[in-house]
């Protein structure tokens, strides 16, 4: 039996309990892909993974971890390593969503905040994907040939934070995406050859606890777009090869802008309006 035929396609996604993280595992068990769902808290998984599976009809496994542990990680890492040999089928999708947005002026951040983000946005993002990507690539080298083989590949999700040229009251953070898009581009090239996706989606503001604070300042609902269509557009731009997509047309009209304005004219604004 072909590789292709041997088992349902399965995805992998971290910071899947809440959010966006559980908007992608709910869209992909809409599509019909397995899922493996990664998050520290057990009982949201529990809770998640049986509705999904009740809903769809797939099989969702929940794997608890924090991210910034030795331990969870590597317990992460050898389930994407999985090649199907065992019982264990191989990732065709691993959606890496796992993140940290705590900001502040980085002078009066605790030095544990930075640590955590920076091995949570960077560390554990990279060895995640460092895990994987020799299995997907071996299998899709396999699939050559065999018709039309399914996508197979990685998601980072970044931010628009990360094209910004500063970010005051967020520059770990902003950093932490830059290194991302960066990462992205380079292991899209690198992975092309072989048939393997790389993308980064690089959503603006979405309505999550992770953006609660910024949700009580006010902010008009056009700079807001819905999960749901951050991560639809994703997957799309993903499965067509896309390498950057950014959700929601007000953000790509701001990207665009970024592009062409002078990181210097944009750093003097900063600075006028940061506090």
């Amino acid at each position: 039996m072909s590789d292709r035929h041997a088992h349902p396609r399965t995805a992998l996604v971290t910071g899947a309990s809440t959010g966006i993280g559980a908007e992608y595992a709910r869209q992909l068990a809409e599509r019909g892909y397995s899922l493996v769902l990664v998050a520290r808290s057990a009982d949201r998984l529990a809770a998640l993974a049986d509705d999904l599976a009740d809903r769809y009809g797939v099989g969702v496994r929940p794997l608890p971890a924090d991210l910034t542990r030795d331990a969870d990680l590597s317990a992460v890492e050898e389930r994407l390593r999985a090649t199907g040999d065992a019982a264990d089928a191989p990732i065709d999708l691993l959606v890496n969503n796992a993140g940290r947005g705590h900001g502040g002026e980085f002078a009066t951040q605790p030095t544990e905040t930075v640590d955590s983000t920076l091995a949570l946005n960077i560390r554990a993002l990279t060895r995640l994907a460092r895990a994987v990507l020799p299995v997907q690539i071996g299998r899709a080298e396999r699939l050559r040939g065999s018709g039309r083989p399914r996508p197979i590949g990685v998601i980072n999700v970044a931010s628009v934070a990360g094209l910004l040229p500063s970010s005051p009251g967020g520059a770990v953070y902003a950093a932490s995406k830059a290194y991302v898009l960066s990462f992205t581009d380079t292991l899209a090239v690198e992975t092309a050859g072989h048939g393997v996706r790389v993308s980064a989606v690089l959503p603006g503001y979405v309505r999550t606890d992770m953006t609660r604070y910024v949700q009580e300042m006010g902010l008009p609902d056009i700079a807001f777009v819905p999960k749901e269509r951050v991560v639809a557009d994703s997957l799309r731009g993903w499965a067509a090869g896309r390498v950057r997509v950014v959700p929601g047309l007000q953000y790509r009209a701001a990207s665009a802008l970024l592009h062409a304005l002078p990181s210097g004219l944009f750093n003097a604004v900063a600075r006028r309006v940061s506090p």
